[in-house]
């Protein structure tokens, strides 16, 4: 067992439906891999190597997702995210409660409570209830029903560990078009949906490269 898989083990013992148990746990590993920059680089570097995790791992015109970890019982998986120049969230929920670390850059995060949402729900009725910059060592966590979105600086990085799904799909709103969507997990999409978004082998060692070049890893 590597410091990876190590840190991992004590996530499997959380109760993720108590965001204060997450939040304390999830940060006491964070902190962890933030200041241990080695135990992340390893695993990037063993990546090309592990095609369970590469094919878990996405690439977005405005978000890069790599995979450190996966544990498919009880479901708990560490990420690391690069948010490229553009991105920015519409309001959503999860399908699992998570906990992330910012590493660099900064984003300015938008809650919108604990709210009762389906597709008809009018995403402009949908108000902010708080509205707070994350920057560089800022960690959180957030339940599976909270409501909420991101505008993020460019090439800004977080560690994410999330905990297992409880539900098959979260619902995402454009308060600029008043849509409401259903989006779902990956054994719901099609293989052409899966094949789209996976991360070549090519963009992770763009990524990896990008990382060092900032000091991060």
């Amino acid at each position: 067992m590597d410091d990876m898989d190590r840190i991992a083990e004590n996530l499997r013992w959380i109760d993720w439906n108590d965001i204060d148990d997450v939040e304390i746990n999830c940060r006491e590993a964070l902190n962890e891999l933030a200041a241990e920059p080695r135990i992340v680089r390893t695993r990037l570097d063993e990546l090309p190597n592990q095609p369970k995790l590469l094919a878990m791992c996405e690439h977005y015109d405005i978000l890069d997702k790599i995979v450190l970890h996966s544990d498919d019982d009880p479901g708990i998986r560490i990420r690391l995210h690069v948010f490229l120049p553009g991105y920015f969230d519409r309001p959503h929920n999860h399908r699992w409660s998570y906990a992330s670390r910012l590493l660099r850059g900064q984003y300015r995060h938008y809650l919108f409570g604990n709210a009762e949402v389906d597709e008809q729900m009018d995403p402009n009725k949908l108000p902010v209830l708080q509205a707070r910059e994350e920057p560089i060592g800022t960690s959180y966590a957030l339940h599976h029903t909270m409501v909420h979105a991101v505008v993020a600086e460019p090439f800004t990085v977080s560690l994410v560990v999330r905990g297992p799904a409880v539900k098959d799909k979260f619902l995402v709103m454009d308060r600029h078009t008043g849509e409401a969507w259903w989006q779902f997990g990956a054994k719901d999409e099609s293989a052409e949906e899966a094949e789209r978004k996976r991360m070549t082998p090519e963009r992770l060692q763009e990524v990896r490269g990008q990382l060092t070049e900032w000091e991060l890893f």
